[in-house]
């Protein structure tokens, strides 16, 4: 078996695109006093135009912690401990702060899960929207509010010529979330950064929400790494899934392959534990136990105290991710079977 995984299965999101977003060998550390954690692990992952790919796993498992490190938003003593970070091309995670400050908001939106803290209260949508579009593109005051209104209609917010002068406080929060990612979509980036953007909304509007992404990033070709925890939305919404586990990357392979036939053991755990609407079942599948803290990753394969079908080399070997027809994987039991 390999020592490494191949570039090619770990990379590749379109033969024939350019990536968008290039994440080679990724590691973030936090420093402390029993030493150093490591909360990402050698993480590689490309992200082509127009591309959703649905990072997804149980709290803990590095999904925001990605998306942070890609943006340089890490709070101290976090940082990037290895790896490289490429954005068109550029490699941006050596960037000083005041370049990354110009590229955060013109090329890499981001879109959260809580509306109501991306939003000034104090400022009316329009004015925000309009601020990020002059800053960014250069444009006048009157062209930046009429982009702005353009973009209100265009995220579906009905009335945008009277809701453009409209505060944050008298939106729904559904209507506050489209108003969000109107603002990520201003400055016309090529990256959007959505984590759990439908977690504080009810279901009916997730599902317009995550519609309304989809529609956008095949309209305008802007690639999306949308971190979330609800396989659900990934099976709606993305194009690849990224499996993430105690701070390493499991699983990925375009979404359908893996919903069809998930290789890793935690892959199957958390389909099996979405309940179907045309199949009854006894009961959902349950994954004992909690993802371990980042103190006490146990050896060989993190995921093995919680595996049914670990066996004794899963807990002494670490697997390295591999390739399979479709994609890459992380598990014993795709090397040929487990002894």
């Amino acid at each position: 078996m390999p020592d490494t995984a191949p570039a090619e299965a770990v990379a590749t999101a379109s033969p024939t695109a350019e990536p968008v977003l290039s994440v080679r060998n990724l590691s973030v550390s936090f420093p402390g006093r029993r030493g150093v954690l490591k909360a990402l692990d050698d993480i590689s992952f490309d992200l082509a135009p127009g591309e959703i790919l649905g990072m997804v796993g149980e709290s803990g498992a590095g999904k925001s912690m990605t998306g942070l490190a890609v943006q340089r938003l890490l709070e101290p003593p976090g940082h990037i401990s290895g790896g490289e970070v490429h954005l068109l091309g550029a490699r941006i995670d050596q960037l000083p702060e005041s370049q990354m400050e110009r590229l955060r908001g013109k090329q890499i939106g981001a879109i959260f899960q809580d509306p109501l803290t991306s939003l000034n209260p104090l400022f009316t949508v329009g004015h925000q929207i309009a601020e990020t579009i002059r800053v960014h593109l250069g444009a006048s005051r009157r062209e930046a509010m009429d982009q702005a209104r353009d973009l209100l209609r265009r995220v579906g917010i009905p009335s945008p010529d009277e809701r453009v002068n409209h505060y944050p406080h008298q939106f729904s929060g559904g209507m506050r979330q489209r108003v969000v990612i109107a603002l990520a979509l201003a400055a016309q980036p090529r990256l959007i950064i959505a984590d759990e953007p439908t977690t504080a909304l009810d279901v009916s509007i997730q599902a317009q929400i995550m519609s309304l992404l989809r529609r956008l990033c095949d309209e305008t070709g802007v690639a999306m790494l949308l971190v979330t925890h609800d396989m659900g939305v990934i099976a709606q919404t993305a194009d690849r899934i990224a499996v993430m586990y105690a701070g390493r990357l499991i699983e990925l392979a375009p979404v359908q392959e893996v919903l069809r036939q998930p290789r890793h053991p935690y892959t199957r755990g958390l389909i099996g534990a979405i309940p179907a609407l045309r199949k009854r079942v006894p009961r959902l599948t349950q994954i004992d136990g909690s993802m371990p803290r980042l103190d006490a990753i146990p050896p060989g394969c993190a995921f093995n105290p919680r595996c049914p079908d670990a066996g004794p080399r899963c807990r002494v070997d670490r697997p390295e991710l591999t390739a399979t027809p479709t994609g890459i994987v992380a598990c014993w039991m795709n090397a040929g079977g487990v002894t």
